[in-house]
């Protein structure tokens, strides 16, 4: 095989990878150098050049001429009467060049060459491919389930590059099917070995900032700024905009016309719940904006601390604190702010004995609660509003006993 089929041979391989002919034949020389190196121990007296004009190459060892009957090393000297016969005008200690064809190296050395063009291409590709993917970390990519997994899922793109998405990376609500086309956001490619590893996400807040980037040309152009995204996957997401041009909308241009612009969204994330706020520089407007449309009464704000403590009616507690800690954490994460709720209470506020029934500290035991029920007494105010005295009276209960549900009451209703 000569060095011309040698390149032809991995003619099919640089289409297929979309390598340069310049970067082809870098790695060819690479390769040659490094059998000549396997072959020789060497490379020191070799010269090798590779032609990209032509598509070819050329294996040249040097070696030094000396005086007749005075060579050590015939690899590496040549006796001057030698020399001579090639050119006359040779004298001792010039430089003499032999071309070496590959087919001198022998079949083997051939083979082995081939082995080595191949492993270099494939370290070329997997360093062209890092390259690539590194650039596009935060970006979406769109892959076909290719392989489902317990702890992950592999997805391929239209170039064949091969994609993770991890379980832990996915919506809850995420349910796939070989074949199917998914998008997701480049978290991290990292090398695994000698191959990258480019790892894949659906759970990430730059995601939803992505597809909202897809869906809302304003934000696309810069028109509307998204300054903070937050989201618990698959369940609630807050996001908070501001716009350059006060004459601009920037809730309603998200949003948009019934929900049709932030639909898409929505459906792409499972129904996620995602509130659209109006970002405020002033803390308190911004945690207000955060929790959402909810009566606040009031909002204390401990801008060294961050910290925020929010005063509302006892009936929008829930609602502040939304579906196991959802919103207050959003808001929290959104606002910047540790936010704390202060229920407020009016004189008509008050709370059944059996709320109270428990073993822990802070509880009432409820043998005590059915000794106040026995008499009538259902609530803590009730108690409250009795004296002690009275109390022993009409109970089986101990003064101390009472002294301490009356303290365990009355710190509850001021809460």
């Amino acid at each position: 095989m000569d060095g011309l089929a040698l390149i032809e041979a991995f003619g099919d391989f640089k289409e297929d990878k979309n390598i340069s002919k310049i970067d082809l034949m870098a790695i060819i020389e690479d390769s040659l150098k490094t059998l000549l190196r396997k072959r020789f121990d060497s490379d020191d007296h070799f010269d090798v050049i590779v032609n990209p004009d032509k598509g070819d190459f050329q294996i040249f060892l040097n070696k030094e001429i000396v005086e007749d009957e005075m060579s050590e090393d015939d690899d590496l000297e040549i006796e001057i009467s030698e020399a001579k016969k090639i050119d006359p005008t040779f004298e001792i200690g010039d430089d003499f060049s032999v071309e070496i064809p590959i087919e001198q190296l022998g079949r083997r050395s051939i083979l082995t060459l081939k082995q080595i063009l191949a492993t270099k291409l494939q370290e070329h590709n997997n360093a062209v491919l890092y390259d690539q993917f590194r650039d596009k970390i935060g970006e979406i990519v769109i892959g076909e389930v290719h392989h489902i997994r317990h702890k992950h899922v592999i997805l391929l793109d239209d170039e064949e590059n091969e994609f993770i998405l991890p379980k832990e990376n996915q919506i809850p609500s995420d349910f796939f099917k070989k074949g199917e086309s998914i998008r997701a956001i480049v978290e991290s490619v990292d090398f695994k070995g000698s191959k990258p590893q480019i790892i894949v996400s659906r759970t990430a807040p730059r995601f939803l900032e992505k597809l909202l980037e897809m869906e809302i040309p304003e934000i696309q152009d810069g028109t509307i700024i998204l300054k903070k995204v937050v989201r618990i996957p698959g369940e609630k997401a807050k996001i908070a905009v501001d716009a350059y041009d006060d004459r601009i909308d920037p809730v309603g241009a998200c949003v948009g016309v019934k929900g049709s612009r932030i639909h898409g969204v929505v459906r792409e994330l499972k129904n996620e719940n995602i509130d659209v706020i109006q970002w405020s520089k002033n803390p308190e407007i911004m945690v207000k904006r955060a929790l959402g449309n909810i009566t606040i009464n009031k909002i204390e704000i401990n801008e060294e601390t961050n910290y925020a403590l929010v005063y509302t009616p006892v009936e929008e507690i829930s609602r502040v604190i939304g579906k196991q800690g959802q919103n207050i954490r959003l808001a929290s994460w959104l606002s910047g702010y540790d936010i704390d709720v202060y229920r407020e209470t009016s004189e008509d506020d008050d709370v059944e004995l059996r709320e109270f029934a428990g073993t822990e500290e802070g509880d009432i035991e409820q043998w005590i609660i059915d000794e106040f029920r026995k008499v009538g007494l259902n609530t803590a105010k009730s108690v409250l509003d009795k004296e002690t005295d009275a109390l022993v009276n009409l109970t089986d209960l101990e003064e101390e006993t009472i002294e301490e549900v009356k303290r365990i009451l009355k710190e509850e209703l001021e809460d």
